[in-house]
């Protein structure tokens, strides 16, 4: 029985070690006092440094940089004068909300959730587990929508095809989680953490920029190798761990909940046409040599265009949104659009509140010229014990694997670390880019695995649908080979990228 297949001397490791994790987790605040009190805590230590006299030499300019004092005259009017620029200057804000306005109304139409019940319902057989992967990291697209959707239809495939439901859901969770950072499309991801980058890079170059698209190459070949990595994991180890499913719960399975209707097939179709002819007017207007999207000398590379990609994924989503939406009858008049809109932005309440005090420390740290100061110092520390290279930066993606299991959010995790890891990975001559996809590993590989996940209790659930003794235990065993695999062969890839000195996205590289 699936539930019973990890021994007990395991078990019993691996629950002190969970214990050690909801503790330690749960003890954390939340993230929006978590950053109030860091910001508070800066206060003090600037004045503590900038009373010491704390400075270092500029890496890149004839300067010296010294802490300055936050509770100074100037630090008191700087912070006044500038808690609201902060916030509405915050350049992630814009992007993620952009974003989400054009996403946010085809979720709220069910293009989303019916994209992804086609394209899994109607696989093969033998390509069912390629297609539970691949929906399911490319499902970040639609947010956390994939995270809801894909487990629960992938157990339940799994159960009407005579496999062991449990490892479906498994699966699409993994698939979900672990590999959330990548996507064969640009996400919101992209665009949220390219903001909190160029925002800490221009402590060492106040002109630099940081397009969304900065990984793309990167994490579209990721898609393409974890899609199979996961499918290989999934019937190597996984099945053969949890055997052969003995139904032991009364299953009542709704189909319809999971079917995909004419209606719905219909409007996909229609979206399906307007997204040709959307892109095929964007690729004719790219066309001329003197287009206004491509550069000064008539390259794509950088380019307007790539750097102003987020204004046309958005109205890629509001006009696909839109035909999906009219088609199913979701949107009946031109008012509906705005209201979907609007109730898609609901949900991005939480965010803004934390962007709030986010977007506050991170411009207080610049400012204080703390993130310059222990940039170098650390970039020092390695050089002098010649940790640099790529043990340095497996040290980065080790660090956001192992701060993930604690805290839960991506964007507040990388604004903590990247006034940090940016300069100092500038200093040693990487780009932002680079250090930002050692975050995004991290971060990435073990979202699955930490209960603190705001999702861990609705996998629980879907899994008791199929197996009430269910637990902890049961879920993460199953989910941990994933995890494993993920991190493996996300940090082989890095190696790769490394040594060859590959490009990571249109007009980024390793090195600055």
């Amino acid at each position: 029985m699936p539930s019973t297949k990890v021994s007990t001397k395991k078990k019993s490791g691996f629950y002190r070690f969970l214990d050690f994790v909801e503790r330690a987790g749960n003890r954390l605040p939340h993230p929006f006092t978590l950053f109030v009190i860091l910001t508070l805590l800066m206060v003090v230590i600037s004045f503590v440094t900038a009373m010491a006299g704390v400075s270092v030499d500029h890496p890149t300019k004839d300067t010296v940089v010294e802490a300055k004092n936050l509770l100074s005259t100037e630090g008191i009017r700087y912070m006044l004068l500038n808690l609201i620029s902060n916030f509405t200057g915050f350049r992630p804000l814009g992007l993620v909300l952009s974003m989400m306005i054009g996403i946010g109304l085809a979720e709220q139409a069910g293009l989303m959730s019916a994209f992804m019940k086609k394209f899994m319902l109607g696989a093969p057989e033998k390509l069912l587990l390629a297609a539970v992967f691949l929906i399911g990291i490319c499902g970040n697209i639609a947010s956390d929508a994939a995270i809801i959707i894909v487990p629960p239809l992938a157990g339940a495939l799994f159960y009407g095809t005579g496999r062991n439901p449990l490892v479906g859901v498994a699966a699409g969770y993994a698939a979900a989680c672990a590999g959330f950072t990548a996507n064969l499309l640009i996400a919101g991801t992209d665009a949220l953490l390219a903001g909190i980058t160029e925002e800490a890079a221009k402590v060492m170059d106040s002109g630099i920029t940081v397009a969304p698209t900065v990984n793309y190459y990167f994490m579209v070949v990721s898609t393409i190798i974890l899609t199979f990595v996961g499918a290989w994991v999934t019937k190597k180890f996984v099945e053969p761990q949890a055997g052969e499913y003995v139904q032991k719960t009364d299953i009542s399975t709704d189909e319809d909940e999971f079917k995909v209707t004419a209606l719905e097939t219909k409007g996909l179709k229609k979206a399906g046409i307007v997204t040709l002819i959307y892109w095929g007017i964007v690729v004719l207007a790219l066309l001329p040599s003197n287009s206004p999207f491509r550069n000064a000398n008539g390259g794509l590379i950088p380019s307007p265009f790539l750097k102003g990609i987020v204004p046309f994924i958005l109205f890629w989503f509001i006009a696909i949104g839109i035909a999906y939406g009219k088609t199913v009858g979701k949107i009946k008049s031109e008012s509906d659009v705005p209201k979907l809109m609007t109730k898609a932005m609901e949900g991005m309440a939480g965010y803004i509140v934390l962007v709030f005090v986010i977007a506050q420390f991170v411009s207080y740290f610049n400012w204080t010229n703390l993130g310059m100061i222990i940039a170098v110092k650390l970039a020092d520390i390695l050089k002098m014990l010649n940790i640099t290279g790529l043990p340095m930066i497996i040290g980065v993606v080790l660090v956001s694997t192992f701060i993930n299991i604690f805290i839960g959010s991506g964007s507040a995790k990388w604004a903590l670390l990247a006034p940090v890891f940016v300069p100092m990975f500038m200093m040693l001559d990487y780009s932002p880019a680079f250090a930002q996809l050692a975050y995004r590993i991290g971060d990435s590989t073990t979202n699955a695995i930490t209960p603190l996940m705001p999702y861990f209790p609705i996998l629980l659930g879907f899994m008791k649908k199929y197996d009430e003794k269910s637990g902890i235990g049961t879920a993460i065993s199953y989910i941990m080979p994933y995890t494993i695999a993920f991190g493996i062969v996300w940090i082989i890839m890095l190696a790769v990228w490394y040594f060859f000195a590959l490009p990571l996205g249109p007009g980024a590289g390793i090195y600055m």
